[in-house]
């Protein structure tokens, strides 16, 4: 029985690692994900049942975290690409003021150039110059 479990183990693996050669994140993300999940799996548990568990919950984990990563590779904020978001106004040590009413003045010294930042006053986002 102890053969057939590492057997059955190392065939999940194996699968899991030929997902990972898919073009997407959000496919390495699962292919990973479902690899380390069976390792655990298998090694918490010691039988094809846990490999089986850890490897369904590492693919899931992976996907959403690939998912992630993909989202924001493409610049994606809040269902729009960076350019979508205006430019607010700067007026002087690190302070930006938004483009939107009422021109909110906001102290930005620890976000990089081009950051999205959230206007908690006129509503939406804007990017710092």
């Amino acid at each position: 029985m102890k053969k057939f479990s590492t057997i059955a183990v190392a065939a999940t693996v194996l699968g899991a690692l030929a997902l990972s050669s898919c073009d997407t994140p959000t496919g390495q993300g699962a292919g990973i994900g479902a690899a380390s999940g069976a390792l655990i799996g298998a090694a918490a548990t010691g039988n094809v049942r846990g490999a089986a568990i850890g490897a369904a919950i590492g693919a899931g984990t992976g996907a959403l975290v690939g998912a992630a990563v993909e989202a924001d590779q493409r610049g994606y904020y809040d269902g729009h690409e960076a350019s979508y978001y205006p430019y607010g106004r700067s007026v002087g040590n690190g302070l930006v003021q938004s483009p939107r009413p009422p021109h909110q003045v906001y102290d930005l010294r620890g976000v990089p150039r081009g950051g999205l930042v959230k206007d908690s006053v006129g509503g939406g986002y804007f990017r710092k110059p």
